[in-house]
Parts: C-alpha cells; structure tokens; sequence
C-alpha cells in the first residue's frame, strides 16, 4: 500500500559539456526528472533531434557520484575540476553502442539534489512504492 503524501517530480535542465576522446567539449543540453512514482531513480533526457534518449539510474548513484567516484556498469559519476577550473561533475554513459562523458558544474546538481530531497528525503522512497501494484505487475507476468 502507497502512502498519500506531497512529494512532487523534481525536473532540471541541465547546461552539459560533452567531451571527446580528444579533451574538446561541446554544449548541449539534458534533462533531469526525478518522479516519486519511481522513488529509486534519475531519469537524464538528451533530445537529439526529434528523438530522446532516456538514461534511469539509481537516485543513490546520483546522491554519492556528487562527492565521490562512483558507479559499476553503464553509469559511472564522479566530482572533478574542469579546465578552468571549476567543481564539475563527470557523467559517464556507457552502452553497447558506444559511450560518452559529460559534465556540468556541481552547483546545477546541487540545486537539482536539493529539490529530490524536499520531495522525498533520504529513507523515505519505500513510502512511495506502491507494493500492491508492484506485486501485481510481477505476478502478471
């Protein structure tokens, strides 16, 4: 059974560099939405044309990448300093296709962590599972 509670979808554009094998970085832009339905996760939009390519990752991988190197699989985070100089956070996105590395300064991450946690503090995200329909949908398949 869900808990009735306030929580709201937090979502954040965020300014991103994509950096090439070759230390270049381009700007583009990502979304980041973080849906109490789904209280475990991050969902990171690119829009690459009139196509989106949705990466759903761990809201704790989201919350410890931001002070420490962090990640196994396809999605790796970690804090670094960018080549001026400023906190950065790394995002590696890794697929069969291929991967990419974006970063974008830690001051948008923190406004977008600050927004997650208001809306559902850390150790509340089991309030917001539904385990009846959960329990259903397994059984249904």
């Amino acid at each position: 059974m869900k808990q009735t509670t306030s929580a709201q979808i937090v979502s954040q554009t965020l300014g991103l560099e994509f950096v090439d094998p070759e230390g270049e970085a381009t700007a583009l832009e990502a979304e980041l939405v973080y849906d109490p339905a789904d209280p475990f996760a991050v969902t990171m939009v690119f829009q690459t044309g009139a196509q989106e390519v949705l990466w759903t990752f761990g809201r704790e991988l989201f919350l410890e990448g931001r002070y420490e190197p962090t990640g196994d699989g396809d999605v790796h985070l970690w804090p670094c300093l960018s080549s001026e100089g400023n906190a950065v956070v790394i995002i590696e996105l890794r697929s069969p296709d291929g991967e990419v590395l974006v970063q974008t300064e830690t001051r948008n991450v923190d406004r977008f962590l600050t927004a997650m946690l208001v809306s559902v503090p850390v150790g509340q995200e089991s309030a917001h599972v539904d385990f009846d329909d959960e329990l259903a949908a397994l059984l249904d398949d």
